[in-house]
């Protein structure tokens, strides 16, 4: 697994990264290679539905390690249109390919919702996480 954070990516102060919509497509949500190695292996996850309204900053799901339950937050507002079944299927996914087959979601951002505020960038966030240990 490389910790390495894409830099077409976007990320959030709570370890999710979105790769933002294009041309009106979703946008896909994962979390972080920093989160997943804080979390420990991931063993269950809880993602919102399809159809399910989620708010940027908001809880929207859960991940479950052998060490803890954290809050999932979407780092978007908007419309969930797909899950990813094989991370329900085999959490390790989030551990092994967090910024590929690892993703966990997918929204559709509101008619009205404007670029997510808030968000950091790879060097950013490269820079958060060396703060915050």
């Amino acid at each position: 697994m490389s910790d390495a954070n894409p830099p077409q990516l976007r990320y959030s102060k709570e370890h999710e990264w979105l790769a933002p919509a294009v041309a009106g497509g979703a946008a896909t949500v994962g979390i972080t290679a920093f989160a997943a190695n804080a979390l420990g292996d991931v063993v269950f996850v809880d993602l919102p539905q399809p159809g399910t309204e989620v708010t940027a900053g908001q809880p929207c799901g859960e991940l479950e390690s052998t060490k803890s339950v954290s809050d999932l937050y979407s780092p978007v507002t908007g419309t969930v249109t797909e899950v990813n079944q094989d991370v329900i299927d085999d959490p390790s996914l989030v551990n092994s390919a967090p910024f590929e087959a690892g993703w966990l979601f997918k929204v559709r951002p509101g008619a009205d919702a404007a670029e997510p505020e808030g968000l950091l960038s790879a060097e950013e966030y490269a820079e958060f996480t060396e703060q915050a240990g």
